[in-house]
């Protein structure tokens, strides 16, 4: 009841931080700058953070924020904490910055180190993507909402993999396995190439290069309500609010559990400088 009393206005505060995104994005004016660890932020990012705090803190003021935007509390405070909210105003600034439009407000709360309710919404396409624990996952467009499932792949078809327009195909085609035919599908946004995973339209999503558990935590409720699962590069779990930085190892979104995934994904011990 906690978490569905919650979904309504987490959603509302995600589309109003993405049509602030947008307004943002359609004047052009915005200007990448470069933080600390390479990875680009706008005036438009920190905008977003604002309003997605404020309201965030005004719904539920007990619950902290980490936010990819916002200093991050020590892990001697922030490991006793039973829930949390764990937010990326805008996952794809790159995208942002190239114009393409792939770039989405990720929402997730975290409850004793695991998601529990995920809110993506993706202000091009007025697209929400969302879920709790234990009640599925679902897209919705305006006002028509459909429960979504992962794909179920079909032996002798290829697999259809999500992929950045910017990442060099060859380093994912190399951690296939042997003969294992693929085909490539360009989409910007760990997020939304991680729902694409969700809501059936590839199979699988692997991420090289830095990431934080901003980048994951809404879908990776969304993608496993949708019967799908994100792991590792090494076949295991992420973790969240277990380690002095919230930088996540390469991972990947997978599909149909049932495939024998150890079998296609050949694992990748080294982490690679792929931004998305």
């Amino acid at each position: 009841m906690f978490l569905s009393k919650l979904l309504e206005p987490v959603k509302i505060t995600a589309q109003q931080a993405g049509e602030r995104l947008w307004q943002m994005y359609l004047s052009g004016e915005v200007q990448a700058e470069i933080k600390s660890d390479n990875s680009p932020v706008t005036a438009a990012d920190y905008a977003a953070n604002q309003i997605i705090i404020e309201q965030l803190s005004e719904l539920t003021p007990d619950i902290p924020v980490i936010s990819e935007e916002s200093h991050l509390v020590p892990l001697a405070q922030r490991q006793h904490w039973p829930r949390y909210w764990l937010i990326d105003p805008m996952d794809g600034t790159q995208e942002f910055v190239a114009r393409s439009g792939d770039f989405a407000v990720s929402i997730a709360l975290v409850e004793h180190g695991w998601p529990a309710l995920g809110v993506i919404y993706w202000p091009k396409e007025q697209i929400w993507y969302y879920a709790t624990r234990g009640h599925g996952a679902f897209k919705q467009q305006r006002h028509l909402i459909n429960h979504i499932k992962v794909r179920q792949h079909q032996e002798g078809d290829p697999l259809r993999i999500a992929v950045s327009r910017r990442q060099p195909q060859h380093l994912i085609s190399a951690l296939l396995a042997p003969q294992q035919q693929a085909e490539f599908i360009a989409l910007g946004s760990c997020s939304l190439k991680s729902c694409l995973v969700a809501e059936g339209g590839a199979d699988c999503y692997m991420r090289l290069g830095p990431t934080g558990e901003w980048d994951t935590g809404a879908v990776h409720i969304i993608v496993e309500e949708a019967g799908g699962r994100i792991l590792d590069s090494q076949f295991f779990p992420l973790s969240y609010n277990q380690r002095e930085t919230l930088a996540n190892p390469d991972f990947m979104v997978i599909g149909q559990s049932t495939l024998a995934w150890h079998e296609l994904i050949q694992p990748h011990p080294t982490p690679r400088p792929i931004t998305d």
